[in-house]
């Protein structure tokens, strides 16, 4: 049998994730079943379990890819940053759109709360630590804790992500981002 080069893997394995991004965004965590991750990928289930164990472990590499970038966005510039990009570029998040599939199974599947926590919480240290450092720059309120702060900013992340997935008027999410971050500077 040939061997496969590790660029060939690499590309492979890109393949399978951009076409299980496309797959979840437009059938939804429950409804992207493995005959449809594979029509969508164009590739046999074999082809696509040999790169991941099973559909959780597509679904949290993903996850783990996208919160990876956030983190970045976020340490650099904040999670409002973040849920400017999700504006500028939806197509590039509209997968996220599961996330209340994913609330779901968060409340009801503990091994897949595991997982996802595991893949989230790469995104909530770098919110955590800017939100610090602003804090300690006098650019943030100081008249409210920073954990809630980032509750808060939490919670317009879920929001904006559902409403992304509705088809809201990106214009009018721009402005209430910008209402957002106005709320939490310093006044």
């Amino acid at each position: 049998m040939p061997r496969v080069s590790e660029d060939h893997l690499a590309a492979r394995r890109r393949q399978i994730l951009d076409g299980a991004r496309r797959c979840f965004a437009e059938y939804g965590y429950d409804k992207a079943t493995v005959r449809r991750l594979e029509q969508t990928i164009g590739l046999s289930r074999g082809a696509i379990f040999h790169h991941f164990r099973d559909k959780d472990s597509l679904f949290f590499e993903l996850a783990r890819e996208d919160a990876e970038r956030m983190a970045d966005v976020a340490s650099r510039e904040g999670l409002i940053q973040v849920m400017r990009d999700m504006l500028a570029a939806p197509d590039q998040f509209d997968w996220l759109a599961t996330r209340l599939e994913i609330a779901r199974k968060l409340r009801n599947d503990p091994v897949f709360h595991q997982g996802w926590a595991e893949r989230s919480a790469e995104l909530s240290a770098a919110t955590t630590d800017r939100l610090r450092r602003q804090k300690q720059a006098g650019r943030l309120r100081d008249d409210v804790p920073g954990d809630v702060l980032q509750c808060y900013l939490d919670l317009v992340l879920d929001g904006l992500v559902a409403r992304l997935a509705s088809g809201e008027d990106v214009k009018r999410l721009s402005g209430v981002l910008d209402l957002v971050e106005a709320s939490v500077r310093q006044r």
